[in-house]
């Protein structure tokens, strides 16, 4: 297995829109403002201390980013201690970061992908991790989610034989699936992100260092 600290690719909007191939050789404006976002994402700063300062002075639509991004650097070169790194967070820290992962890879490839991968280590963090942020709603979803692998666990990871395949066949009739539509349906009642920055700001001392 491979224990090295993954490459993270994030993505900037919660709509990507993939552009075809075009007979067009040159850049239209919005290829152009694409191209400007990627690059300021790209060359945004990173910082190893955050201070007060730095908080207050962030905007909301950098400031998850940010602390995130802090979070993601304290995590070892060895990835194999990733688990054992953010449980010795604070509750706060661990609440942002682990969040950000659950989000990443269910709306990626839903629940399924989130327990095949290393970050179904988290599973059992995020209901008091939601809570905590006051996502109640998603708190009560990720324990019938979590309830459902646990004692659906044979059927859900018996053609999961680490394969690609073994992986995508497992869809199939996946008793998770369920969750996925209602995990992407509770962002209409629960904004996860505005939830995430209002308690940033309200407990900032957490994530100063």
């Amino acid at each position: 297995m491979n224990t090295t600290k993954p490459i993270l690719f994030i993505i900037l909007a919660s709509n990507l829109i993939l552009f075809g191939c075009s007979d067009q050789v040159t850049n239209t404006p919005s290829q152009s403002d694409n191209q400007e976002s990627t690059d300021d994402f790209k060359n945004r700063p990173f910082h190893n201390d955050i201070t007060s300062e730095i908080i207050d002075s962030t905007n909301d639509d950098e400031l998850l980013q940010l602390v995130f991004d802090n979070l993601y650097e304290n995590i070892p070169e060895d990835f194999s201690k990733e688990y054992e790194t953010v449980i010795s967070w604070n509750k706060s820290r661990q609440a942002i970061y682990v969040i950000w992962i659950l989000e990443g890879e269910v709306n990626n490839g839903g629940f399924n992908q989130f327990y095949y991968n290393s970050s179904g280590e988290f599973a059992n963090l995020l209901p008091e991790a939601l809570e905590l942020i006051g996502a109640s709603k998603f708190s009560e979803l990720l324990e019938r989610a979590n309830s459902t692998y646990k004692t659906e666990n044979d059927r859900i990871t018996a053609l999961q034989d680490g394969t690609m395949e073994g992986f995508m066949d497992s869809y199939d009739n996946n008793p998770l699936d369920k969750y996925d539509d209602e995990f992407y349906e509770l962002y209409e009642e629960e904004n996860l992100n505005d939830l995430q920055i209002k308690y940033i700001r309200s407990h900032k001392d957490d994530f100063i260092k």
